[in-house]
């Protein structure tokens, strides 16, 4: 039989290596899926690490798809330093595209530039509302905040099907289920013509820096971090676990509904059923693979991102199932525990009926 030992002392190296070995196994355990689904492997590995990268245009489209997952997986690391398990990300992007997109429907042509800035902080607000009922019912009632967050993503998608379905129908869209398209001086800006990336993207960076400079270089970043992860600690210290609860799920959650104006008034310019796009689930695979660090977690959204790109290529040019990004996001979770596992125990076999 075969058991886990903890190691005496985990390998530094491969703390970090780790994921780059995860993505390696995911790799060819794709290949093998390609093979088995009787596709050249070689030419559907080109269409999710080359064709991806092959022009400005395509490059544009990994910046936006990396932007929403960065944004996302910043505010949840937050939560994950602090201990703090959020798992609702997702309607809390929602809910943030929902307010963001409230606001942008108030606009006229005569509409002035604040509108901009004004509905990616309803965004924002939208996020922090959802998140803090989590916080609440956490806080108050000592709910499972992995179930609580996780149940209220099904009630956000709700909320936006009542909204497309109801008070925000446009009346001449020919009953679709859809608001009307946002006016033109709502939309977010792009960084260049010929691409449809907007400022999302530096926007995202920003934050990244931020998040960098308020883990590891404040106090208060210090005390939130501990306040999670020893609370016992945390209060002979001075410090509140109760604040780092409100802190973790209030930043994830801006982060997240931030994330969800962006792309609601960028990319889709209206609200639809389809807003909720797995991009908070997606963005946990982010956070983890960039090992909760904002330089990793850059580099992590784009690789999630060419997954996502790759997928709908493989789909439309070699016919394989829609499922197939959501297999590699899978695969690349389940390698990356593995690796993270045998970094700090290793197996030791047994004979039968040995002690």
């Amino acid at each position: 039989m075969i058991r886990l030992e903890p190691r005496p002392q985990s390998s530094a190296l491969w703390t970090y290596a780790s994921p780059m070995l995860a993505i390696v196994i995911t790799i060819a355990l794709g290949i093998l899926i390609f093979m088995a689904l009787d596709k050249d492997p070689a030419r559907a590995l080109q269409m999710f690490f080359w064709e991806p990268l092959k022009s400005n245009y395509a490059v544009g489209e990994i910046m936006i798809k990396a932007t929403p997952l960065l944004l996302i997986a910043l505010g949840l690391s937050v939560c994950f330093r602090s201990n703090v398990w959020n798992i609702g990300a997702e309607g809390q992007f929602v809910i943030g595209a929902v307010c963001a997109g409230s606001v942008a429907l108030m606009a006229d042509k005569s509409t002035g530039l604040w509108i901009v800035p004004a509905l990616m902080l309803a965004g924002v607000l939208g996020g922090m509302f959802w998140a803090g009922i989590t916080a609440l019912l956490r806080d108050r009632f000592n709910a499972n905040e992995i179930l609580v967050s996780l149940m209220l993503v099904y009630v956000a998608t709700m909320v936006l099907s009542f909204l497309v379905h109801g008070p925000l129908k446009d009346p001449g869209g020919f009953n679709f289920p859809q608001s009307k398209t946002f006016e033109a001086i709502t939309r977010i800006p792009r960084l260049m013509s010929g691409s449809r990336a907007n400022i999302g993207v530096p926007i995202a960076l920003i934050c990244a820096v931020l998040l960098w400079i308020y883990l590891f270089r404040t106090r208060a970043g210090f005390a939130q971090q501990v306040g999670g992860l020893a609370p016992a600690a945390a209060r002979y210290a001075g410090f509140s676990s109760r604040r780092a609860l409100w802190v973790a799920l209030l930043i994830s959650g801006g982060a997240a509904g931030l994330a969800g104006a962006l792309e609601v008034a960028g990319p889709i310019g209206q609200l639809t059923p389809y807003v909720p796009a797995g991009y908070g689930f997606a963005a946990i695979i982010v956070a983890f693979v960039g090992r909760l660090h904002p330089v990793g977690m850059v580099l992590s959204a784009v690789l999630m991102s060419m997954f996502y790109i790759g997928g709908e290529l493989a789909q439309s040019r070699m016919g394989l199932p829609r499922s197939i990004t959501g297999v590699f996001q899978g695969l690349l979770l389940f390698c990356l525990l593995a690796c993270d596992t045998l970094v700090t125990y290793r197996l030791r076999w047994i004979r039968k009926g040995a002690g």
